[in-house]
């Protein structure tokens, strides 16, 4: 037998034990990989997808927290500035007369008491 002949007898025995194991196979090693397959490939898209309506969701979260940061830190600058002011007493008197109605002894206040319907 020379080596030509010997490779072709080799590939066909190859070739037969294939087929003879391919028949041999397991009903769930030929149809069952392909659907737990076809299964985890579908699970990871819903979770690819819910990880991004998820990610959509927190940077509305964070939009919002971070609005909601610069109305807190303008709020905090007026503050400062009311701590800052070299006339703090002003400032306080300026608050007890306008918001808290006080007045002092020797000064008169008033106030127009018809309504309007």
């Amino acid at each position: 037998m020379t080596t030509k002949q010997y490779r072709k007898a080799s590939a066909e025995i190859k070739r037969q034990y294939r087929r003879k194991m391919r028949k041999q196979r397991p009903l769930l090693t030929r149809v069952g990989l392909p659907v737990v397959l076809t299964i985890l490939v579908a699970a990871c898209g819903v979770s690819i997808i819910k990880n991004k309506v998820e990610l959509e969701h927190k940077k509305q979260e964070l939009a919002a927290i971070e609005e909601q940061a610069a109305l807190l830190e303008a709020e905090n600058a007026s503050y400062q500035s009311i701590l800052d002011e070299e006339d703090e007493r002003r400032y306080m008197e300026r608050i007890a007369t306008e918001r808290l109605g006080y007045a002092y002894p020797d000064e008169r206040r008033f106030y127009d008491t018809v309504q309007i319907s």
